[in-house]
């Protein structure tokens, strides 16, 4: 598996090999070995899939607080997102600041996003199919989440603001600065 170092310490994408041949491919997605190999000696304990129908539709940017902090490992099956991981940890000289990265079916990529991180996705392709495994099962009442469009953010979503799809519930989330500290 091919790992690379993103410019927020903890972050990795990691591209799984895949094995072509005239009836399509074969591909391991997973690979505990290959985690600890690249230092990351994470388990998971929860597998989540999310079926998004309209292109420009945004989910996130979601976390647990701790002690249910959560790590993942997203990757897409079917379409493109571009998929956004926002530094939480106090202590980080990257604060608040944020990776974007494309994902998609073509490039086969996976990020990985260790605890403490805001993590959110934009759609861009309708019917995309976006799989992500958890460190921790989904804890409701440590569920928290920053506003998609908080401007201190700086985050370039790729869809105008009226005409991004969200969920009331991504709506109304705190802005970054009203965020409870988490971490």
């Amino acid at each position: 598996m091919q790992v690379t170092d993103l410019e927020i310490a903890g972050l990795k994408l990691m591209i799984p090999p895949r094995f072509e041949d005239e009836r399509g491919f074969f591909s391991e997605t997973y690979s505990e070995k290959a985690l600890q190999e690249a230092g990351l000696p994470t388990t998971f304990v929860q597998d989540n899939f999310s079926l998004s129908t309209r292109k420009g539709t945004i989910r996130g940017l979601h976390f647990q607080r701790t002690p249910h902090a959560q790590a993942k490992l997203v990757r897409v099956n079917r379409g493109r997102i571009l998929d956004i991981a926002v530094d939480l940890r106090r202590s980080s000289p990257t604060y608040g600041k944020h990776v974007a990265v494309e994902l998609s079916r073509q490039n086969w990529a996976q990020l990985y996003i260790p605890a403490g991180f805001a993590h959110g996705f934009c759609t861009l392709e309708p019917d995309t199919e976006v799989a992500y495994k958890t460190s921790s099962p989904y804890a409701p009442e440590y569920e928290a989440g920053i506003l998609w469009s908080d401007p201190s953010l700086a985050i370039a979503w790729p869809v105008a603001a009226h005409d991004v799809t969200v969920s009331d519930k991504d709506a109304r989330l705190p802005s970054f600065a009203n965020m409870a500290i988490a971490f």
